[in-house]
């Protein structure tokens, strides 16, 4: 085993209990190997011929031939190769594992190989993929992903309509830009294989393993280190580089250790989906909406990955907080040969709400109506059904939320005095949005089976076992507060501790909002048994997920419960714009959340404020697109993130509105600040400028581009 203790003595760590973790990348062992990944250079292209250099003695190279199982990441679609078997189809896709002592000889190593490509042609675009679907291919053999739902009767109200308003919207990458790149150590130990990495979903490393090699559950063990940031980046996609350094491992008997660095890890890992969102709203003589059709367009990438998951929910929130009783939705995800597009915090949902937010705006003003008095109208209220006819099982506050931040921003009053003061352009935007909590559909029951082990030992200590990863978001703590609050014993006594598949049972992955909902309150209820045997010495309590008698979800009309559970929230941005630099400057940020109940409140102050710095690089500032396939931003200099001082401390506050099946009456969180935030943006830079924000993000060069355009 790789020894930890001197790991930590070579890292110049003392014994103290320090604020310091030991990442996968902090691992040595004296015989270790390190690894880089050869990758392709060609947009899309046949490989003729690969030309290695002489190797000097205990450096290897490996290729897909080395791979004894199936050469496939096993995700929804097996189209994904671990390393690229005769053909290449995006820029940065892995062709070669190069191993050795010294990483400087690899580097050299990797700058002698040549290999001869042929080109073919490529798609760069969705318009592309639609009208040429014969070039390239995705999800079992087709160039597309495509679904559609209907809700009520569209057809007949879209003849009976008064009014007809109709937008197009743009969304563009977004890069994780997590503070640890993907990082993995592996070792053979007793001819089992011990994986360290950085990590959320240590079980698809697993599955993965089990794909590649062939090998039995029980000859893998995955241990997730302290891992620096995730936000979706670290779900499906680390399944490559735990599978290529677990390959060099069982290659040589040796440990390996494969660390990206920034760049690589920019150029070749997923991001999230462009998106091309057009929504048709039709109106009675009341304005009021009486149909909508939306047609949703994602850029899947060079391969499905997870574009099937993240389109559905991209096409279940396009009608957002609003009661749309006839509703004709389409979406598709298409096939580009550009770095593959999977899950990010939000999973599709901010695609869909700064689109859906922007055409209600947009609808407002050119009704000559106050943006939150239209939406008002159409909020979703107790006994509506959301857009998939599901039932919401708690009462939905928005009128309370609408009205609390509209008091704490000074919105409504603000509204009708921004615009042009002397050379400075004032606004004020606000978004209304929800964030459905969970797997979609039927997903946590069919798929995911999600179970958890709480263990009392006889020093009354409580262990939790979970494969939930603590990313940054706090798990570790707030899953502890659970299962301590209801044992009533003192959180110093519930011990948490990274998750180890050796130990841990399958909790499903940590993504979608889910934890605290799902695995907190499946603890929960183990901690409920553990207090009827809490005399005996010993308890092992297991707790398997059931799926709840009173949701229902039909996956081919997609008609009933979508997700479990909802958040709610509200965003208030102030802004002014430079007239100099056409740069945003925030002024204010006023925020109102409904979660149920908060478990912690640092945790939750620490993700709603992350949240909404993400989403506002995300509306602001966040641009990466591809020439000809190749990314023009590679680093974290010309990808440029927003900093805390970008923006002014948000005034943050709660909605009490405990739900009956959370722990406690908690709901999700991790992903909703994160939704409302580039609408918000947009919508304050539209009312500066009086023109539509139609993109994101809204760059200077956008703005420069709004204002000089005469209409």
């Amino acid at each position: 085993m790789l020894n930890i203790s001197d790991s930590v003595k070579r890292n110049d760590f003392d014994d103290k209990i320090e604020g310091r973790a030991l990442y996968a990348g902090d691992l040595r062992d004296r015989d270790m190997l390190y690894a880089r990944i050869y990758r392709s250079q060609r947009q899309r292209a046949r490989i003729r011929e690969i030309r290695l250099p002489r190797l000097p003695e205990g450096y290897e190279v490996l290729d897909y031939h080395n791979i004894p199982g199936i050469n496939r990441v096993p995700i929804v679609y097996d189209d994904q190769p671990f390393l690229a078997e005769g053909e290449v189809n995006y820029i940065g896709e892995p062709i070669l594992l190069v191993l050795g002592r010294d990483r400087d000889v690899i580097n050299g190593i990797m700058s002698e190989i040549t290999i001869e490509y042929e080109d073919l042609e490529a798609i760069n675009t969705i318009e592309e993929s639609i009208l040429k679907p014969y070039v390239y291919c995705f999800a079992d053999d087709n160039s597309k992903i495509e679904y559609s739902f209907t809700r009520g009767d569209p057809d007949l109200h879209i003849d009976r309509a008064e009014k007809v308003f109709q937008d197009r919207f743009h969304t563009g990458y977004q890069e994780h830009a997590y503070l640890e790149p993907h990082s993995f150590t592996c070792e053979v130990v007793d001819d089992n294989i011990v994986v360290h990495g950085s990590m959320q979903c240590p079980y698809y490393v697993v599955e993965g393993i089990k794909r590649a090699f062939g090998w039995d559950e029980s000859r893998i063990r995955v241990i997730q280190q302290p891992t620096g940031g995730g936000f979706g980046g670290k779900e499906d996609y680390p399944s490559i580089p735990a599978i290529l350094c677990a390959l060099g491992a069982i290659m040589t008997g040796k440990p390996v250790q494969l660390v990206y660095d920034r760049e690589e890890d920019i150029i070749s890992t997923t991001k999230r989906h462009p998106s091309d969102i057009r929504i048709k709203s039709y109106l009675d003589a009341n304005n009021s909406i009486i149909a909508m059709d939306i047609d949703v367009r994602l850029d899947g990438g060079a391969y499905a990955g997870l574009s099937s998951v993240v389109l559905q929910r991209t096409i279940f929130s396009a009608t957002g907080v609003y009661n749309i009783e006839n509703l004709k939705v389409r979406g598709g995800a298409y096939a580009t040969n550009k770095v593959v597009s999977s899950a990010f915090r939000g999973f599709g949902g901010p695609q869909a709400l700064f689109a859906i937010e922007m055409h209600m705006e947009n609808i407002a003003l050119a009704l000559d109506m106050d943006p939150l008095e239209f939406k008002r109208e159409h909020f979703l209220r107790d006994g509506d059904l959301s857009s998939t006819q599901g039932e919401f099982r708690n009462r939905i506050k928005l009128d309370e939320i609408a009205e609390m931040v509209d008091k704490d921003s000074g919105y409504s009053l603000k509204r009708g005095s921004t615009g042009k003061e002397g050379e400075t352009l004032r606004g004020i935007g606000l978004s209304i949005f929800d964030h459905g909590c969970g797997f979609t559909g039927a997903g946590e029951a069919d798929l995911l089976k999600s179970k958890v082990r709480l263990m009392k030992y006889a020093d009354g200590t409580v262990e939790i076992f979970v494969s939930s990863a603590e990313i940054g978001q706090g798990v570790q703590t707030t899953l502890g507060k659970i299962v301590s609050q209801e044992l009533g014993i003192p959180l110093e006594r519930v011990v948490h501790n990274y998750p180890d598949t050796r130990y841990c049972p399958d909790s499903g992955p940590t993504v979608a909002s889910r934890t605290v909902l799902i695995v907190g309150r499946l603890l929960q209820e183990c901690a409920m048994e553990m207090k009827k045997r809490w005399d005996e010495e010993e308890v092992e309590i297991i707790k398997v997920y059931r799926y709840p008698h009173d949701l229902a979800w039909d996956n081919e009309t997609f008609m009933g419960n979508a997700y479990p559970e909802y958040s709610w929230g509200a965003n208030v941005v102030e802004i002014h714009i430079d007239p100099a630099t056409y740069k945003v400057e925030v002024d204010g940020i006023w925020t109102v959340y409904d979660i149920g109940t908060p478990i912690d409140m640092k945790i939750v102050q620490g993700q709603i404020e992350g949240g909404l710095v993400q989403g506002f690089g995300y509306g602001l500032m966040e641009e990466f697109d591809c020439i000809n396939g190749s990314p023009r931003q590679k680093s974290l200099t010309t990808y440029v993130i927003p900093s805390s001082r970008d923006f002014p401390k948000p005034s943050i506050r709660l909605f009490e509105n405990p739900r009956r099946k959370g722990p406690f009456g908690a709901s999700g969180l991790g992903e909703l600040p994160i939704v409302g935030v580039a609408p918000a943006i947009a919508s304050a830079v539209q009312n500066a400028l009086g023109k539509k924000v139609c993109r994101i993000p809204v760059t200077p060069e956008y703005i420069r581009e709004l204002m000089e355009d005469g209409n």
